[in-house]
């Protein structure tokens, strides 16, 4: 099965599992007084996306002969909590951008309160799916609570709120390369590190596996961070769906910004290789080394 038919059959599982999460659209008044904050939550969730993330626990769930069923909760517990990440980062507060995906952020069609209570909803929403998840008594409990630990760290103030914190303060700061490269480790790279391992987690893989699948996810976060900045660089807004030369704006520290773009190219290519290098030896690996490859050459 070639790469894109493969890509479509995994989101084909994340949408319809994802459509299930939040109420539908059209909620009564009277019985969801509350239903504007299921329209927010919805009108980010449902907006589109390449959906990475799930994706590529579901390619790791595949690769290593596992039940997708298992998998796609915690899956889409990470797509919520990336979701919930990226309506707070688009506030005037953050980030400040009136597009995503195409779209007017959360905030310019709901205002600014209720963004913040969508994000937050979809952010304990996945903790409750994940939680619902280790409620269940077997003999893999003890699996389920290690992985929604382990997504937990990654995207409290350990991983992923971390990163975004060294993100803001270093706004108009000229930052080290070391510390640029820490900070996209948590910001971007956690979420996606907790993508790959948390199949590898609940399927108990041997220690050898999951420092392989360490190294590929290390290596494709920061891969995935270099290509956003290339495209804030140099990337078609019509394409990508938001506005770019933000980062220049802000005058944020990227590696573009500090490497040139010749060079931040040169690492994307070498971070791409060496993620591929990290599946040598593991079987049925061929959609993960075609991920990589589909990360460092998108153009949204």
């Amino acid at each position: 099965m070639d790469f894109d038919t493969r890509y479509k059959q995994y989101l084909a599982i994340i949408e319809e599992w994802l459509e299930d999460v939040i109420p539908p659209e059209g909620l009564s008044d009277k019985e969801f007084p509350e239903k504007t904050i299921y329209e927010a939550m919805r009108y980010s969730l449902m907006s589109g996306g390449k959906r990475i993330r799930p994706v590529l626990s579901l390619a790791v769930c595949n690769m290593l002969n596992g039940d997708e069923k298992e998998v796609i909760p915690y899956a889409g517990a990470i797509e919520l909590i990336h979701t919930y990440s990226l309506i707070h980062d688009d506030l005037p507060c953050m980030d400040n951008d009136d597009y995503r995906r195409g779209k007017l952020t959360n905030h310019k069609v709901f205002g600014y309160a209720t963004a913040i209570l969508a994000g937050d909803g979809l952010l304990n929403l996945a903790f409750e799916i994940m939680l619902r998840e280790t409620m269940k008594v077997d003999d893999k409990t003890f699996s389920r609570l290690k992985t929604a630990y382990m997504i937990s760290v990654s995207s409290g103030i350990k991983g992923m709120i971390g990163g975004q914190v060294i993100d803001m303060e270093s706004e108009k700061t000229e930052i080290s390369y070391d510390l640029l490269c820490q900070m996209h480790r948590k910001k971007t790279g956690a979420l996606i590190r907790a993508s790959v391992l948390a199949p590898a987690l609940l399927l108990n893989a041997g220690k050898d596996i999951v420092e392989k699948l360490e190294i590929y996810a290390e290596n494709i976060g920061i891969a995935f961070q270099i290509k956003d900045d290339i495209l804030d660089y140099e990337g078609d807004s019509e394409i990508i769906g938001k506005s770019t030369g933000s980062d220049t704006a802000n005058n944020k520290s990227t590696f573009v910004s500090i490497l040139g773009i010749e060079k931040a190219k040169e690492l994307l290519k070498t971070s791409v290789k060496n993620a591929v290098n990290a599946l040598d030896g593991m079987g049925n690996n061929e959609f993960l080394t075609q991920i990589a490859f589909f990360i460092s050459e998108r153009n949204k």
